[in-house]
């Protein structure tokens, strides 16, 4: 049934429609529609992190809509397969339905400061609804436990709904399964992760529960420097200050690095145990993390604890290993594709960044290392790695769309800047009244823009 608007457009004059058609066909006015839609939602109800970016005929009201995540076009991890229910992620449509990419610096260009001048307008005037509150509505509670109690877990579905929040208390299953440790037959589950708790148990007691009579000085020196690191690690919460939670961060580093030669320990790894301490703790203690003590835990479970976030580091630095290797190549590669993007994206910041004679390696580098989590209050952290871990293979790259995202929060900050300014600036990011409204803009626009992007590498070359 068409909408009375619809009835209005159709029964006016022919050069009234045309100019009507006109103005819907051309790609600003279908972006800055959607944008109006999104800020709509965004003012009146919980939606999904990605934003949906296609014309639709059918209402947005449609609890179909509500209830699904865009689908994963490029496919978040080639392991994953299952049967998936997949929304159009295409940025233009032809009035035939055909793709229309836009290759036009000026186009992306306005795109980019509507999508800045949206978003802004959102986070002022959207208080009420809390879109993190969308990992917890009933419907996705549904279909999380649908998921979840199935005999064998479908990745690629856990995935889609995992992008956009997990509910806190299916947390702790999902990222392990998400991951690749819990694997997907529940008939197997249980065996597999009481056969590598145990294996953890062993390392430890063969590599750290040692004399340091029987370490190489190298090893010396790596104890030590992660001794020094662990009271450094989320000095804000004092959670992380508990002796018997430093002593369990540093059983984790060591045995990590000693049975990763190839990169051993790297400053900031220590950040990236963090969440998932204070994730598998969750299974254990209620109420905030303030009021927790790890020692109302007993050694057996602590030790499970451990073996968690031991083998979960593992699986998520083993997809970024050049990252923490000799010089870090692998950072320095995204350093490199995070310039290009903002370049593309939005050539005032860059050029005013490059003048200065600020390099992106400078601020970034640190926001690779130790993927946001001292950029950002650190209550969002496990939203935000909801994300990262439901991008499975493809997360380093998409991590580039996240950053620029991050950065271009600030465009006119920036710009009023000179160098030692914004050096501070940067080190010193103004999100410590971030809430999960602000987060989710930054996850929006990242995937509005590899969405735009990521096929089209011409985009981005110099």
């Amino acid at each position: 049934m068409k909408s009375n608007s619809d009835s209005k457009t159709d029964s006016g004059s022919s050069s009234g429609g045309s100019l009507k058609e006109a103005q819907i066909d051309s790609p600003d006015s279908r972006f800055n529609q959607t944008l109006r839609s999104v800020q709509g939602l965004l003012k009146g109800r919980s939606i999904p992190g990605k934003v949906l970016l296609t014309r639709r005929s059918d209402p947005l009201e449609g609890s179909n809509w509500q209830d699904r995540s865009p689908g994963h076009e490029r496919n978040l991890s080639e392991k994953d397969s299952g049967p998936s229910d997949r929304v159009d992620l295409s940025i233009e449509e032809e009035s035939d339905g055909s793709y229309k990419p836009r290759t036009s610096a000026q186009t992306s260009s306005s795109i980019v400061k509507s999508a800045s001048f949206n978003s802004e307008s959102t986070s002022k005037e959207a208080q009420k609804p809390s879109i993190g509150a969308r990992a917890t509505d009933s419907a996705r509670l549904m279909k999380f436990t649908k998921e979840l109690s199935a005999t064998i877990v479908t990745l690629e579905r856990l995935r889609e709904l995992a992008w956009s929040g997990v509910p806190p208390y299916m947390r702790p299953m999902v990222w392990r399964l998400l991951l690749g440790y819990a694997p997907p037959n529940s008939d197997r589950r249980e065996g597999v992760l009481r056969r590598k708790r145990l294996e953890y148990l062993d390392c430890v007691a063969q590599f750290y529960d040692i004399p340091d009579t029987e370490r190489s000085d190298e090893e010396i020196g790596m104890l030590r420097q992660i001794s020094v690191d662990c009271p450094r690690t989320v000095p804000d919460v004092t959670f992380f200050q508990q002796a018997q939670v430093q002593k369990s961060l540093e059983r984790i580093l060591y045995t990590w690095a000693i049975r990763h030669p190839a990169s051993g320990y790297v400053q900031g790894i220590n950040d990236l145990v963090t969440p998932f301490l204070v994730v598998f703790l969750s299974e254990h203690l209620k109420g905030s993390i303030d009021s927790w003590s790890i020692s109302d835990l007993s050694p057996e479970k602590i030790s499970y604890l451990e073996a968690d976030c031991y083998w979960c580091l593992t699986k998520l630095l083993d997809g970024m290993h050049d990252h923490y290797t000799f010089a870090q190549p692998g950072i320095q590669r995204l350093v490199f594709k995070l310039k290009e993007l903002v370049r593309r994206i939005d050539e005032p910041v860059s050029r005013h960044i490059e003048e200065q004679g600020l390099e992106f390696l400078q601020f970034a580098f640190r926001w690779f290392n130790c993927l946001l989590i001292r950029e950002i209050p650190f209550h969002l952290v496990n939203r935000l790695w909801d994300t990262y871990l439901a991008e499975g293979d493809a997360l380093p790259d998409f991590l580039v769309y996240i950053f620029a995202s991050f950065l271009l929060t600030w465009p006119d900050e920036l710009q009023k800047l000179d160098f030692q300014e914004m050096v501070m600036f940067l080190q010193h990011l103004p999100t410590q009244n971030w809430t999960d409204l602000e987060l989710e803009m930054v996850l929006s626009r990242a995937f509005m823009w590899h969405s735009m992007f990521n096929n089209s590498p011409s985009h981005l070359a110099s």
